[in-house]
């Protein structure tokens, strides 16, 4: 049809650029990888100070933060690869079968059940449209025009200023016990990839 948009129009990401993702209406995004905790078998005390630790870190912030859980489902193939290699290096008879039906019983099962992983993520958003308004009021900087998602003067500029608002939330978050760590280009453009190809992600991501 001559006036369908292509399927690129309907994804907001403009670029990644290191590390940080440029939306096409001008805003940053960055990315945290989180660790996860059992609560269920963490002791009351423990759990209450997760409880405080997370409350804190919300109470913390002057922005809001994105929490998604990516739900994958788990290839192992490589696994069922690598055990047909170790067995075929045993030197006896006893051990190979072992593992032989070890093998069997991993195909067995993941025939009847999909074996998930679960990956979770914050999306630190930073719009430069305020820093602009800013400056522009402070110095007259803007004059020179550089556009809102930032000109190639701007741009390292905004990614520091994105990228203390994420120390920040991985300070906060590692006092609730949780480990986060921000993404690369490469991890970034990996995830974006599976947010917008619902076959190969079930729970894809928004970032407006």
């Amino acid at each position: 049809m001559a006036n369908s948009s292509p399927t690129q129009s309907f994804v907001p990401v403009q670029e990644v650029r290191n590390g940080v993702i440029i939306l096409k209406n001008g805003g940053y995004r960055g990315v945290l990888l989180c660790s996860s905790t059992n609560f269920s078998l963490k002791s009351q005390t423990e759990q209450q100070g997760i409880i405080g630790g997370f409350q804190n870190f919300l109470n913390t912030l002057d922005f809001s933060v994105q929490i998604v859980v990516h739900s994958r489902k788990m290839d192992i193939r490589p696994y069922l690869g690598l055990l047909n290699e170790r067995m075929n290096q045993q030197a006896t008879e006893l051990m190979r079968l072992q593992l032989r039906e070890y093998i069997a019983f991993i195909e067995n099962f993941i025939e009847g059940a999909d074996i998930m992983s679960k990956l979770f993520y914050v999306v630190v958003p930073f719009a430069p449209s305020e820093t602009a308004e800013i400056s522009k009021t402070l110095s007259g900087l803007m004059k020179k025009g550089p556009t809102a998602s930032g000109g190639t003067d701007m741009f390292e500029e905004y990614r520091v200023q994105l990228e203390q608002r994420m120390s920040l939330v991985a300070g906060g978050l590692g006092s609730a016990g949780v480990r986060a760590v921000p993404l690369g280009t490469e991890e970034l453009i990996e995830l974006l990839y599976r947010s917008f190809n619902v076959g190969d992600m079930e729970n894809p991501i928004h970032l407006n």
